[in-house]
């Protein structure tokens, strides 16, 4: 979905825009029984291996893929052969394909999916289902599913949703809890709470872990704290900054609290190809402030090799604060 999150969906009290909201609230009750209807009807494909499936109740930005790609990253460093099923957002193959970073371009696979293939077997199959077959057919003895707490086609051995313990007010990250597009929910937060296994709440480096009031949300469900960090400084000298992720203002923020010199910042959609009208104005806007230009390492995989030579990609990490219980929810589920 080629968007760019409205912050008013996150608001609680009264919100700028009450004439859509209305508007959209009839769509939103569509939107909420279809996906009820889909889940209740579903019949998932065991493909004989684990499926541990990262998803979330929002739309967009909660932080799914740098806890994929963690997940994944941890596994493998003790031996496992991990591999990661994504649908492809804002690829034009289908799949099932395995992703192969030396042949194929964000435009043929998505932009999370080419990322993560640096780190980790990474496949996209629009059918989730064939996907998981395929992929555990290749000889995967784990599948990592980046998105899919929605999508009832696969058996999941264990379902962690991301919350975006940044994106809140009021220490709630729901936004009124409205379903889309009368708010940020893909389906009613307690109805989503109630198939999870575990919460992962994801933190920026910079703020303070969540309070009792928000983990109060969660049902009691396990709840691992990630934060999401970097292990490269921002380059020295002035910014230009743009990002097409699902929640761009995190970026910038993140950015500023890194101590990048950030004299401009560019929200673009999520997913959407970035046109070389968009970057010859951005280069000329850095050029004007005497200012290099710096992204995030998902909008870095869309942009060709000349524009990657111009352009420094700043990469985040989700680190999880205790791997220890992580760990033991993973040998749980290989008992299970």
């Amino acid at each position: 979905m080629n968007f760019v999150t409205p912050r008013w969906w996150y608001g609680r009290g009264p919100r700028p825009m009450p004439v859509t909201r209305a508007l959209l609230t009839p769509v939103s009750w569509i939107w909420a029984w279809a996906t009820a209807r889909r889940l209740r009807l579903g019949r998932p494909v065991d493909p004989g291996v684990p499926v541990i499936c990262v998803g979330n109740l929002t739309l967009g930005g909660a932080g799914k893929t740098p806890v994929a790609r963690a997940l994944a990253a941890l596994m493998r460093a003790r031996g496992s052969d991990v591999h990661i099923l994504a649908r492809g957002h804002g690829g034009k193959l289908t799949g099932p394909v395995r992703v192969d970073p030396a042949t194929h371009i964000a435009a043929d696979v998505g932009d999370e999916a080419l990322m993560m293939a640096a780190d980790a077997p990474v496949w996209i199959a629009r059918d989730r289902a064939a996907g998981a077959v395929a992929t555990a057919g290749a000889g995967a003895e784990v599948i990592v599913m980046d998105d899919g707490h929605q999508n009832p086609s696969v058996a999941k051995t264990l379902s962690l949703i991301v919350v975006d313990g940044e994106t809140r007010d009021d220490e709630w990250p729901f936004g009124d809890g409205a379903v889309f597009p009368a708010g940020p929910m893909r389906e009613p937060v307690g109805v989503g709470l109630a198939r999870a296994d575990v919460v992962v709440l994801l933190m920026p480096a910079d703020l303070p872990a969540s309070d009792p009031e928000l983990l109060a949300l969660f049902a009691g469900k396990p709840v691992l704290i990630a934060r999401l960090e970097s292990d490269s400084p921002p380059p020295p000298g002035a910014q230009v900054g743009f990002a097409g992720i699902g929640k761009p203002w995190k970026m910038e923020r993140a950015l500023k609290a890194a101590g990048c010199d950030l004299v401009d910042f560019a929200p673009l959609a999520d997913h959407k190809p970035i046109g070389e009208a968009t970057l010859r104005f951005l280069a000329d806007r850095a050029a004007s402030l005497g200012a290099g230009l710096i992204t995030s390492e998902k909008d870095w995989a869309r942009l060709s090799p000349e524009w990657r030579a111009r352009v420094t990609a700043w990469p985040v990490r989700a680190r999880f604060e205790d791997e220890e219980a992580l760990l033991k929810l993973l040998a749980g589920m290989a008992g299970s």
